[in-house]
């Protein structure tokens, strides 16, 4: 399995009090902790934990990746910026009018899968202008799912031109929006051009259920093309 980094998780403390002195024990710990020893599960992760996997949630912009994240992992960090009209002529905001803020970095989930082993989901942003920071998040990846839109499947391509450039396995799940259309999914195969063997499925990116579904179609691909013998 390939390592990740965990988050920072170097959490300053205050200078203390006005006037100088020591900050009382714990005053800048969650509540419900009396500062002597973190709290488990709150920023460290477990002595047991002994190997780490990194997967990528991709797409374009706006199909539902932060959401995903946030609907699969129960520990999330995001990037999220306002949108502002400096974006108008610079980004394809096609199809998502109702959008009101973007991810300007990554969006980060970890989950645990067992005591040793935890999974690392890093959503990347959807704009063009942003590629040399996915090129770093897709260093050390297994693999990516890629979500797309079928009331925009265009733009899917430059999300899956890339990740073939860097030989990034993948698989590809439609999320269901409330207005978009259920095409039959050898249809929706057809107008990717997506090969046989690549794992084509479905999901609804606010359903926890059907995201993990949708990963676990990922992993199972990439479990298998490990399998294969070398050509």
């Amino acid at each position: 399995m390939a390592s990740a980094p965990s988050p920072d998780t170097d959490r300053s403390r205050s200078a203390g009090p006005p006037g100088g002195g020591a900050a009382p024990p714990g005053a800048d710990d969650p509540p419900g902790h009396d500062g002597a020893v973190p709290p488990p599960d709150f920023d460290y992760l477990p002595s047991t934990v002994t190997r780490s996997a990194k997967l990528l949630v991709t797409g374009p912009f706006g199909v539902g990746k932060t959401t995903l994240v946030g609907t699969v992992a129960p520990l999330v960090l995001r990037m999220d910026e306002a949108m502002t009209e400096a974006s108008l002529g610079v980004d394809d905001l096609r199809g998502t009018p109702e959008k009101t803020t973007t991810t300007v970095a990554m969006d980060f989930g970890r989950l645990h899968l067992n005591e040793s082993l935890v999974l690392y989901l890093f959503g990347t942003p959807g704009q063009v202008r942003f590629r040399p920071l996915w090129e770093g998040l897709a260093d050390g990846a297994l693999g990516a799912l890629v979500l797309v839109d079928t009331r925009d499947l265009d733009r899917c391509h430059d999300v899956l031109d890339l990740l073939e450039e860097y030989g990034t396995p993948y698989a590809v799940a439609v999320n269901r929006f409330d207005d978009g259309t259920d095409y039959p999914l050898h249809e929706v195969r057809q107008a990717l051009d997506l090969a046989e063997a690549t794992p084509l499925t479905t999901c609804d990116a606010r359903d926890r259920q059907s995201c993990v579904g949708a990963l676990i179609t990922l992993v199972e691909y990439l479990s298998a093309r490990r399998l294969e013998p070398s050509p």
